[in-house]
């Protein structure tokens, strides 16, 4: 066993526990950024000028208006900036801009004594606006061929060869919606400058290091003048990885400029409607198949809808080509990437950062040709399983070491969630009931954890042992709701060896640990608690020195349990008070800065080749599902979900993120249907869903009836933090089983056999209008072809249908829907 993993004696790790924060969250008392206000003096208020166009030129601003309001104290807008106009980490998103790129843009910023002062304030400013065509849809990106950043090729193989053997090839298309975060606290910062001229800025913010490094060059200061901390946040999701700096900066710029504090905060709609969401895809592929269903080529165009700047849109492609594959071994490959850019929000990171989407991709790929196979869908997806020992490797070059977890999982579920004899139940429900429906779908995951780009997997911590015995921990990472804090303190306790309530945690910020990477990429635990691990072994190896010589054995042989010393093979033993103020008048340092990298990555962007993931997570979920044949509604009746955290940390945390993944997954396949105006009137690209009212959010009333998540058992983890695997991200892309059982549902409507598409989001109405596919007999095995309709304006899929060709190979040939 590893040294990272080695877990001692009596651990803290591994103990379920509720969030240390539980208690502050569920009686209110847990404090965010914007409480912060009640505790400050004399705070400015800042509402943004939003121009309602989606493209268009600033001809004049005027702010004279503005400042005759009563209560507004200034107007800021680009001719305040000290340093750098740009908010973004690619000098493409002006903080204050000249050119409008999407409706709701914020071209200027009004501080007020009251919100009510600056938002009135807002309202009198006056915009011109020489108004310009604006790019809605990715479709419309891609006819005008309007695209950013770079274009990643990912290749193994031979395709051309691949399809040659191939006795089976199906082609499409595909698009499917984004999401919004939605966490329940919207975006938030406040500033003020302290005593010696420098900024302190509370921010609601994923990484906090890059909100310095912002701040820093939109005022032209070095970063030791900038300070920023984060408290916690009432959720990220990704949507506070990058998107806060901007908002910071605004704050950072008038407390410079005012003297005052000034406090920044989004109203719901106005989040909505300025911040990004994950990213909408289209993709079109070609996909061959041996005799036996096993895949042995794909060649495939992925688009991404980056909106109007690049933000991590880059990444986030890079990564959905990266998880294509999912589960499967695809020996000839030929993927391609773009980024769309379109006049909407900047997309950015969300949960899964683009794995999700290239993991779609394939999933509903499979879904849909597997009728055409004559396959049962669980049966294709088993023939085409990594397998262990066969060194395959991923399309981009990395070894798939723990093909057996794929299996091991999926082989769980099967038993736990008893399958065979459910759909045996299934078969009898359905053949007894024409007008509803059942169906039970099962997929798997494999996602790769690290960052993209390798110089961000590193972490740092300080570690503070006071006096009395009791213990301070800094790290990094930041807490958004995820028990990443929990789990520190917990790897903190472990380490030093002493009880958890003699740890104590302070809040992120950038002048107690700098250069710090972002909480996401779910490596929070793996790269902070590699941090904090090492600053706590640096303090007990000198404790153990003290407790030597107090003892009379060597320091090698000392153990610390509990809070208890001792020698091995003695009686006598020292307390950790007692140690730990023995240390002290011994002058021994009782503070430790720690620092972790991750080993053993490699990735070379241009060729798209290396290993850049420290090890796979892997997962599989079954779920059952009714639907209704007169509307299309359904229920999630049942979930089965076995998920490999290695060696849990903190089991309970791990369970709610699997539980909380599994289900904002599902929202996003099934319920959260984000919609533009694409019409050519005077409201063109403004987001017609700005609100709970209109924006489905998944509730009790979605949740599965009955609801089970194992841990996988006996999945030690070599390498990373105590055993432990990362579980942040992962457990989302499980919600595919709830689209894949919803397909299955309402092609039981129509012929054995036949295959239907489904629109992203799987809404009733989707559902709706595949039942009336598979009625009408679908993109069956006859060969012949039938349009599947998009909802509500969605070009949501193609159809794969097929057609006998000469050689006596099946050919499907999809069509892009543009409409119902």
């Amino acid at each position: 066993m590893s040294h990272l993993s080695d877990i001692p004696e009596k651990p803290v790790v591994g103990i379920p526990m509720p969030h240390e924060s539980a208690t502050l969250h569920v009686t209110g008392a847990a404090l965010y950024t914007d409480d912060l206000i009640h505790r400050t003096k004399d705070v400015l208020h800042a509402y943004p000028v939003q121009v309602m166009k989606a493209h268009g030129r600033i001809t004049a601003l005027r702010t004279e208006p503005a400042l005759a309001v009563p209560g507004v104290v200034r107007v800021l807008t680009g001719v305040d900036v000290p340093g750098v106009n740009d908010a973004g980490m690619k000098h493409d998103e002006p903080l204050f801009p000249d050119e409008v790129m999407f409706h709701g843009h914020a071209v200027a910023w009004v501080l007020g004594e009251t919100l009510e002062a600056a938002r009135l304030g807002a309202a009198a400013v006056e915009v011109e606006l020489d108004e310009l065509p604006a790019i809605v849809t990715v479709q419309e990106a891609i006819d005008t061929e309007s695209f950013h950043g770079a274009r990643p090729l990912m290749e193994t193989g031979d395709t051309d060869a691949g399809f040659a053997d191939s006795a089976h090839v199906f082609t499409g298309e595909f698009t499917f919606a984004g999401q919004e975060h939605f966490y329940l606290e919207t975006h938030a910062a406040l500033a003020l400058v302290d005593e010696n001229g420098q900024l302190f800025i509370q921010s609601s913010t994923q990484h906090p290091s890059e909100t310095q490094e912002i701040v820093s060059h939109v005022l032209g200061v070095p970063s030791h003048e900038v300070t920023v901390q984060c408290l916690r946040m009432g959720g990220g999701f990704g949507g506070k990885e990058m998107q806060p700096h901007g908002f910071a900066a605004v704050a950072a710029l008038g407390a410079k400029l005012t003297g005052r504090p000034v406090r920044f905060r989004l109203n719901r709609t106005q989040d909505l409607t300025m911040s990004g969401k994950r990213h909408g895809f289209h993709s079109s592929w070609k996909i061959g198949f041996d005799a036996e269903g096993r895949i042995q080529a794909l060649d495939a165009t992925l688009t991404a809808d980056g909106g109007w700047s690049l933000d991590l849109s880059e990444p986030v492609l890079a990564r959905a080509l990266c998880h294509i594959d999912n589960t499967y071994w695809i020996p000839n490959a030929r993927v391609a990437g773009r980024i769309a850019k379109t006049n909407t929000v900047s997309n950015t990171a969300f949960r899964g950062f683009g794995g999700p989407q290239g993991m779609l991709v394939i999933e509903d790929i499979l879904g849909r040709v597997a009728p055409l196979l004559g396959l049962d869908p669980m049966e294709l997806r088993e023939r085409n399983f990594y397998r262990p020992g066969q060194g395959q490797t991923t399309p981009y070059g990395q070894l798939v070491t723990q093909a057996d977890r794929i299996s091991g999982v999926w082989e769980q579920v099967k038993k736990d969630g008893g399958i065979a004899d459910r759909k045996r139940e299934i078969a009898a429900f359905n053949a007894a009931h024409p007008h509803t429906k059942r169906a039970v779908a099962l997929t798997g995951i494999k996602f790769g954890i690290s960052f993209n780009l390798t110089a961000f997997n590193q972490g740092g911590a300080l570690v503070l042992i006071y006096k009395d015995g009791s213990v301070l921990i800094n790290h990094g990472g930041t807490e958004m709701g995820q028990g990443l804090h929990t789990k520190m303190m917990q790897v903190a306790a472990t380490t030093l060896g002493i009880p958890l309530h003699k740890v104590r945690l302070a809040p992120t910020r950038t002048d107690k640990v700098p250069n710090t990477s972002a909480t996401a990429a779910s490596s929070g635990a793996d790269l902070n608690g590699g941090a904090i691990k090492n600053a706590c072994e640096q303090l007990r190896e000198r404790l153990q020195q003290v407790a030597g010589s107090q003892l009379g054995g060597n320091a090698s042989d000392v153990r610390i349990v509990e809070g208890v010393a001792r020698v091995l093979g003695s009686d006598r033993e020292l307390a950790w008070d007692d140690l730990v103020r023995t240390a002290y008048f011994q002058r021994v340092q009782l503070s430790a800065a720690g620092f972790y990298r991750t080993e053993g990555l490699h990735w070379d962007a241009k060729s798209f080749r290396g290993t850049p993931f420290k090890y796979f997570a892997n997962g599989a979920a079954a779920t059952e599902v009714e639907v209704d044949g007169f509307t299309g509604a359904y229920r999630i009746r049942r979930v089965d979900i076995v998920h490999d955290v290695g060696d849990s940390l903190s089991p309970l945390i791990d369970i709610g993120q699997v539980e909380g993944g599994f289900v904002q997954g599902a929202g996003w396949l099934t319920l959260e249907d984000l919609r533009w105006d694409t019409s050519e009137g005077p409201h063109r690209g403004r987001l017609q869903t700005q609100a709970a009212s209109t924006y489905k959010l998944p509730s009790f009333s979605e949740m599965p009836e009955e609801f089970h998540v194992t841990l996988m058992e006996n999945a030690t983890e070599e390498g990373a933090v105590f055993g432990s695997k990362a579980v942040g991200e992962p457990p989302l892309m499980l919600a595919f089983s709830v689209r894949e059982a919803l397909r299955q549902a309402a092609a039981a409507f129509g012929p054995s056999g036949v295959s239907v598409e489904l629109a992203s989001p799987a809404t009733p109405e989707a559902v709706y209008w595949a039942i009336e596919e598979a009625r009408q007999g679908g993109a069956s095995r006859n060969g012949q072809v039938h349009h599947g309709a998009a909802v509500n304006g969605h070009a949501g899929n193609g159809v794969a249908a097929g057609a006998d060709t000469a050689d006596g190979r099946v050919l499907a040939d999809a069509k892009a829907l543009n409409g119902a």
